[in-house]
């Protein structure tokens, strides 16, 4: 019951940015995504894509899925701006494809500083809001001035409305020329010519050359130092940044899928549940070379790779694991690292903090009694 275009329109105009989602082995742009796209016209600044499940093709593939993805851009979004694309697996699964997951982390931590980053630019995002406006009023009287000369003085006003609104695209180009302005500050000729339809050109105002003469000198001189004022705001302002969710490691929802399961494994039991796998658990901590009794981040991070989580997962469990928080594992930080991986490849959820009954014996608090 109503235009899902137009309300993604009204979205657009209001939003910081626009991130279209793509499929590594399913490109194709349908008709109902292709005219959501066509609604962003005018806010390409805002637009950001991300190619997601990356992993699941191999580089080779991956070159020729990117290369189709901009052709495919190409026909539905008209920017002289290359679309900046992040290419990733966003999700918590294991990678089924390893080869790039350098790249993979890299574009997840660029994305995340775009989305970050978003309220240090609110202001200048605004000042640039304005002078999309100007400048689309600017054209929108060249075009309504043009449309009220043309209009007879007495006979044939009918006639010479719909010549000159199926004329229109002519128009757009004559007024381009005779006052240079750019082919993207005019407004869409289908939506323009249907809204004529409807209006008296008789009654259209003239152009007033003193308005768009303050027009232009805002635009030239204004705008310039209210940029400076803005930058020397931010200057001494702290600096925000988006908090929460995924920008802190964390993951919403439950954390297990049952009692007994998972990160719950264990919370009733007098021993500690990593123990029983831990002998082969320290089998693989002393081919890492430990240095009194502890291995380094890299030599770690070398071993946890190999369990194909992505990079914020794997950060996740080194928080939980490293109980000291030394930036160092001992055998039992160790084993309680595989045990959390363990669980996630097991298709449990991580806790948010680590439970009571998963912290290593020697890291526990010894218990006080009361005399």
């Amino acid at each position: 019951g109503y235009d899902f275009c137009q309300v993604l329109q009204w979205f657009a105009e209001r939003v910081d940015r626009i991130i279209l989602l793509f499929d590594a082995h399913k490109l194709d742009i349908s008709d109902e995504f292709s005219e959501a796209i066509k609604s962003f016209r005018g806010q390409d600044d805002k637009i950001r894509v991300v190619l997601n499940k990356a992993d699941q093709v191999d580089t080779q593939q991956l070159m020729r899925v990117y290369g189709a993805l901009m052709w495919s851009l190409g026909k539905v979004i008209d920017t002289p701006e290359v679309l900046r694309v992040y290419i990733g697996s966003f999700w918590a699964h294991p990678l089924r494809n390893t080869e790039n997951r350098r790249l993979f982390e890299a574009e997840a931590q660029d994305l995340f500083k775009d989305i970050q980053s978003l309220p240090q630019k609110a202001a200048v995002r605004k000042l640039n809001d304005l002078i999309k406006r100007a400048r689309l009023a600017k054209v929108h009287a060249y075009i309504i001035s043009y449309l009220k000369k043309e209009m007879p003085s007495v006979f044939g006003k009918e006639n010479k409305k719909k010549e000159l609104i199926n004329r229109l695209p002519e128009i757009y180009i004559q007024l381009q020329r005779e006052y240079h302005i750019s082919a993207g500050d005019f407004p869409e000729v289908k939506k323009m010519q249907e809204l004529l339809e409807n209006c008296d050109f008789t009654k259209f105002h003239s152009l007033k050359p003193k308005l768009i003469e303050a027009v232009d000198n805002m635009l030239a001189n204004k705008i310039a130092s209210l940029m400076n004022l803005i930058r020397q705001e931010e200057s001494n302002m702290p600096t925000e940044m988006v908090h929460g969710g995924a920008f802190d490691g964390t993951m919403a929802g439950p954390f297990g899928h049952g009692y007994g399961e998972g990160a719950k494994e264990g919370a009733d039991e007098d021993e500690w549940v990593v123990a029983k796998d831990k002998p082969a658990y320290d089998e693989i901590f002393y081919t890492l070379s430990p240095i009194n009794g502890k291995i380094s981040g890299i030599s770690a991070k070398k071993e946890m790779v190999t369990s194909k989580l992505p990079n914020s997962v794997l950060g996740k469990i080194w928080k939980l694991a490293d109980c000291d928080g030394d930036g160092m594992l001992d055998d039992e930080e160790f084993a309680l690292a595989k045990h959390l991986i363990k669980i996630k490849l097991d298709g449990y959820e991580l806790p948010g903090t680590l439970p009571s009954h998963l912290v290593p014996p020697s890291h526990r608090k010894p218990f006080q009694t009361a005399e």
